[in-house]
């Protein structure tokens, strides 16, 4: 596989989206359409490869939005950079379901850690900046990994895409 020009994501977990888990709250279908509308760009600007870490919330957005764009442009690939092999035990059934029926759609696979230790979901994060050209990222500024994920893109002068959750505002930078 030649992989040309990588496009990783990064982006909320439920907990700090506005709608929570409310999947059919019209805000997170906007954002779900917004995450596939800046994929689909992506791919038209040349990115063939794109890096999801897989956790719940945007990250599952942007691996589902791969997967459908695969139908239109079956040349882009999708790798599970994963933070460690127990990354789904401590969700919910139905979140696993989930999680191992994306798995089983991507093109490749990451560990960053085998086992879970205090600083495994940092290393996924530089591993997929740091492999990445852009950074597509729904992100409002509030502390945590996502900002840390943003500013190592920034700081590396990636191509940077950033959804606002609340107000559902792109801005590329």
């Amino acid at each position: 596989m030649t992989i040309t020009k990588t496009c990783g994501f990064s982006g909320y977990r439920p907990s700090k989206l506005p709608f929570k888990n409310d999947e059919k709250s019209l805000a997170c279908v906007h954002l779900k359409v917004l995450i596939y509308i800046e994929t689909e760009a992506a791919i038209k600007n040349g990115y063939t490869h794109f890096i999801s870490g897989f956790a719940l919330g945007s990250d599952t957005y942007f691996a589902e939005a791969v997967i459908a764009l695969r139908k239109r442009y079956p040349e882009i690939t999708l790798e599970a950079a994963l933070a460690c092999e127990t990354q789904a035990d401590h969700w919910q059934e139905e979140d696993r379901d989930r999680y191992f029926g994306l798995l089983a759609k991507y093109d490749l696979e990451t560990y960053v850690s085998r086992n879970y230790h205090k600083h495994c979901y940092l290393e996924r994060n530089r591993y997929l900046v740091d492999r990445s050209q852009r950074l597509i990222a729904v992100f409002d500024g509030k502390f945590g990994g996502t900002m840390a994920t943003v500013n190592r893109a920034r700081a590396k002068n990636l191509e940077l895409v950033i959804i606002d959750p609340g107000t559902l505002q792109v801005t590329y930078e």
